[in-house]
């Protein structure tokens, strides 16, 4: 299905049937399908809706360069626009800055509460704390920005334009390499703020769920959100990464029919 928000085509999905919503905010770069075996963990008791965000699959790409909180301020108006008034919000990498951003809005700004209740939230692999660099870090980005400026002058391409390009296509993250000029702007914005200090804040009942093989956002990571998220709780699930839904599907299905209350006379 899609619908228009702002002028922009948005491709969304909705599967079960059920008296509560759950709505799912994905990774960066992946497609709304990508969380298909997340769904269905659930939409035997709960209406679950999908979408593909402004930029990823095949939703019209944002106009300008997006920060967290301008996704955080589309999603809401998708939420106005279906007319959902209470949901459970699951969320992925980058869909977890979403949510956290949104799990502490009333705190923030009492005048502009949000317009849905948030009943729990469920952070997958969830990214949103910036990790500390080490001096070898920081060295290879001062190395890169030094070379950054010698391959974008015009001279320097003119005479080994092969070589720069090759450089180029080397450069940054899988993500950052796969996406287009405009959503590299809002991939810049994200993996540059620290939402630490905002978790803390967060009062909706919170389950996270972790690869302990995670390298994108990596265990510790979780374990801190458990720490700083007053009671919430981390699932670990062992030999798996950063999609750990689909690493290990088996144990992730027993953890959300618990949680959810699916199954086993809870139906």
């Amino acid at each position: 299905m899609e619908i228009k928000i702002d002028d922009y085509n948005i491709n969304y999905k909705i599967t079960g049937t059920g008296e509560h919503t759950v709505v799912i905010l994905q990774g960066w770069g992946t497609t709304m399908e990508v969380y298909d075996s997340v769904a269905a963990c659930i939409s035997s008791k709960y209406r679950v809706v999908q979408l593909d965000l402004p930029g990823f699959g095949t939703s019209t790409e944002p106009r300008e360069p997006w920060a967290v909180e301008d996704f955080a301020v589309f999603f809401i108006k998708f939420m106005e626009k279906l007319e959902i008034k209470s949901a459970t919000l699951i969320g992925h990498s980058y869909g977890g800055r979403m949510i956290i951003r949104m799990a502490i809005r009333d705190a923030l700004s009492p005048t502009e509460k949000l317009p849905f209740t948030i009943e729990k939230i469920v952070l997958i692999d969830s990214a949103g704390i910036l990790p500390k660099k080490s001096f070898k870090q920081k060295m290879r980005i001062r190395r890169y920005k030094v070379l950054k400026k010698i391959v974008n002058m015009k001279l320097a391409y003119a005479i080994c334009p092969d070589l720069i390009d090759d450089w180029r296509s080397r450069q940054g993250s899988e993500d950052y390499r796969n996406a287009t000029p405009m959503m590299r702007q809002c991939l810049v914005k994200a993996v540059n703020e620290d939402l630490t200090d905002l978790l803390s804040k967060i009062t909706v009942d919170t389950l996270l769920i972790w690869g302990d093989a995670d390298t994108a956002t990596p265990l510790a990571d979780g374990q801190l959100m458990e720490k700083l998220i007053p009671g919430s709780g981390l699932a670990v699930l062992h030999g798996a990464g950063h999609f750990s839904f689909l690493d290990q599907p088996v144990v992730f299905r027993r953890i959300m029919e618990s949680y959810f209350k699916i199954g086993n006379g809870n139906e």
